[in-house]
């Protein structure tokens, strides 16, 4: 069954992301943590403009995860603050920084004792407008919202994980299988090298899609406990079904790498059978400074999940006098996700989406399914996901 189309990011106002710490800053220590509202950047250029305003050098500083370049988002930045720079931290407070469609303004100011590191968030808030909805679809789209506020959405990475061509994951085996020179840029070579992960990722979630068990444990699975992040085996598959349904745990699927612990029986064959092809001729054991591997939840857990019709300048729902689509509707679709999940992979088992800040003719669909918030490559971590 064909989704109904809606189109995002139409423009940065369209899309809202706000950071959930980890932590908040103590108030004391040697380094500066700065919350920050940008508009129409991506994280790493409003940063770049930051630390030149301040004059703090670009690798001294922290970001917990990378968020889009159409919106306006909400994050944390950690900056040194050094013994001679009196100044610094009010030179902070007041900085407001706007150049044609774009902005960058500092919200707040905070000491902490520890430089912010990538991952450290909780998770991503999201306010979105979805344009130009069929209004007849509208019974269909809030009983899928309110579908994945109980049983969720699998888990995939989204298409700024694969690079503007979509071509990341395989630049990635080309230089990691000799037959290109890698990139000089050390940060590129584990983007690339995320982009492969995240591919094998999202062939072993197609395949546990296909055959209905992406949320359901099977025999040899790796579980992950949602309130901890401990992985364990699977061995009692009814008990722990039973466990999956109320939401305590569920399958994960491989973030490959030397040292990523794989699965048992049928499940670990599924996985090395579709990971043989993207890893052929690749030496993970040499590529462990890129990523030594993980474990990620097959289901993206979608919590604070609202959806409301945005009223026309008529003040009902509907399209305006200069709209000629007159059944067309906009939404508001808000929810919370954990970190380095992607909001237009929810939407995108929603709606057929549109992403307005891709199609730049503003007529032919480029879909994003899925997509979404960008919180950086992978980072490796024991038995926990990104």
């Amino acid at each position: 069954m064909s989704l109904p189309r809606g189109r995002i990011k139409s423009s940065p106002e369209d899309f809202v992301v706000e950071e959930i710490p980890a932590y908040e800053p103590s108030g004391e220590g040697t380094h500066l943590f700065l919350k920050f509202e940008k508009k129409g950047l991506t994280t790493d250029a409003a940063v770049r403009t930051i630390t030149k305003a301040l004059g703090i050098e670009m690798r001294d500083v922290g970001i917990a995860g990378m968020k889009d370049k159409v919106a306006v988002t909400t994050q944390w930045v950690s900056i040194p603050t050094p013994p001679k720079d009196p100044t610094l931290e009010e030179r902070a407070k007041a900085l407001v920084i706007e150049a044609g469609e774009t902005r960058i303004r500092v919200l707040d100011a905070k000491r902490h004792a520890n430089k912010l590191k990538t991952g450290h968030l909780r998770g991503n808030r999201f306010d979105i407008i979805v344009r130009d909805v069929d209004g007849d679809a509208l019974a269909s789209i809030l009983a899928a919202m309110e579908r994945f506020g109980t049983e969720g959405v699998p888990n995939a990475f989204g298409v700024q994980r694969f690079g503007k061509e979509g071509d990341n994951a395989t630049r990635a085996r080309a230089w990691l299988t000799g037959k290109e020179r890698a990139p000089n840029d050390p940060r590129l070579r584990r983007f690339h090298f995320s982009a492969l992960q995240s591919a094998v990722f999202n062939a072993v979630l197609e395949a546990r899609v296909a055959d209905g068990t992406w949320r359901q444990p099977v025999l040899g699975d790796l579980l992950k406990k949602e309130d901890t992040g401990g992985i364990f085996v699977c061995t009692d598959v009814q008990a722990d079904r039973e466990r999956a349904d109320k939401g305590e745990l569920c399958p994960t699927g491989p973030i490959v790498g030397d040292k990523m612990r794989w699965p048992e029986g049928t499940v670990k064959e599924l996985e090395e059978r579709i990971a043989a092809p993207f890893l052929d001729g690749v030496d993970l054991k040499r590529a462990r400074s890129l990523g030594e591997g993980t474990r990620r939840a097959l289901r993206l857990r979608v919590t604070a999940c609202l959806v409301a019709e945005v009223l026309n300048s008529k003040g009902v729902p509907g399209a305006d006098e200069s709209d000629d689509r007159e059944q067309s509707r906009s939404l508001r679709v808000q929810f919370v996700l954990p970190k380095g999940a992607y909001a237009t992979t929810v939407l995108a088992n929603a709606f057929d989406v549109i992403d307005g800040s891709r199609d730049s003719n503003g007529t032919g669909p480029t879909s994003t399914a899925p997509g979404g918030d960008e919180d950086g490559p992978l980072t490796d971590v024991k038995t926990e996901e990104e």
